[in-house]
């Protein structure tokens, strides 16, 4: 079993090698404190993760944070207290001599998602639900540049953006707001053509990759990565099915225009055309 995901493993850094030499002629570039300030540090188990939203980013975290000795178990741990306890350092956070010796010698990991679906599960978590952030800050500005006609209210509050004005916003050259990390592209997130990450793990294989990565690291034989849904548990996850039923609200050539937006990711991770 170990041999066969030596294997993908393989695979799936030769494709993200390939797609970088063949796309980005930056691998010469400088790293700088901004490309690594999506990355959190485990100094115990000498481990660098790269966060990428909506992909099981929150029970990753925690795994990190048992490791580190932070907490006896990944059950014990609270969402607030994993997204804004700051009980994890981040690369940005060391000086230039401390970003490169931990990128030189830790585990380097990050975990991805096919893009649509990551879309939906962001537009489902931070606009479907009541939202003190994503709501006045997102929702207001894309209302009130795309819809037309919107109600007093819908101005006021910015709550009930429809997945159609969602993507409005997000192919809109002339955004009335910028990016947010939790639909931005991998590729900006984690720099791999910059950074060579030693472990790609992906969502779908989320459970077989995480403890893989574990026993790789020589983690304690008692932890797993945790299966829980951190938020809106009662609802069901994103799925390719549920993707779909959004993506049918859209043109093709919204739809076209949202695959050619993900390109890259779809392209170094190897995840086949929608």
């Amino acid at each position: 079993k170990w041999k066969s995901l030596y294997q993908i493993q393989r695979e799936r850094k030769r494709i993200m090698r390939e797609t970088c030499s063949k796309y980005k002629s930056n691998s010469r570039r400088i790293i700088t404190p901004y490309h690594v300030s999506r990355i959190f540090v485990e100094d115990k188990y000498r481990v660098l993760y790269c966060e990428v939203p909506k992909a099981g980013c929150s029970n990753w975290k925690r795994v990190l944070m048992v490791l580190n000795g932070l907490a006896s178990s990944t059950k014990d741990i609270q969402h607030n207290t994993v997204h804004y306890g700051n009980y994890l350092k981040r690369l940005d956070g060391f000086d230039h001599k401390g970003i490169y010796h931990r990128l030189n010698t830790y585990t380097k990991m990050l975990f991805i998602r096919e893009p649509f679906e990551k879309l939906v599960s962001a537009f489902r978590d931070k606009f479907e639900h009541p939202n003190n952030y994503y709501h006045p800050v997102f929702g207001k500005a894309i209302i009130s540049r795309y819809r037309v006609n919107a109600t007093k209210e819908a101005l006021r509050t910015g709550s009930g953006v429809k997945f159609k004005e969602f993507i409005q916003y997000l192919l809109d050259v002339h955004r009335p707001v910028g990016m947010d990390i939790h639909w931005d592209h991998v590729n900006r997130l984690c720099s791999p053509c910059l950074i060579d990450y030693d472990f790609v793990g992906k969502f779908e294989s989320m459970e077989e990759d995480a403890n893989f990565f574990l026993h790789l690291i020589g983690a304690p034989q008692n932890l797993t990565f945790p299966k829980f849904k951190d938020r809106h548990s009662n609802e069901e996850r994103t799925t390719t099915k549920i993707t779909q039923e959004y993506f049918a609200q859209l043109s093709p050539s919204q739809r076209q225009r949202s695959y050619d937006f993900y390109y890259m990711d779809y392209l170094m991770f190897n995840y086949s055309k929608p």
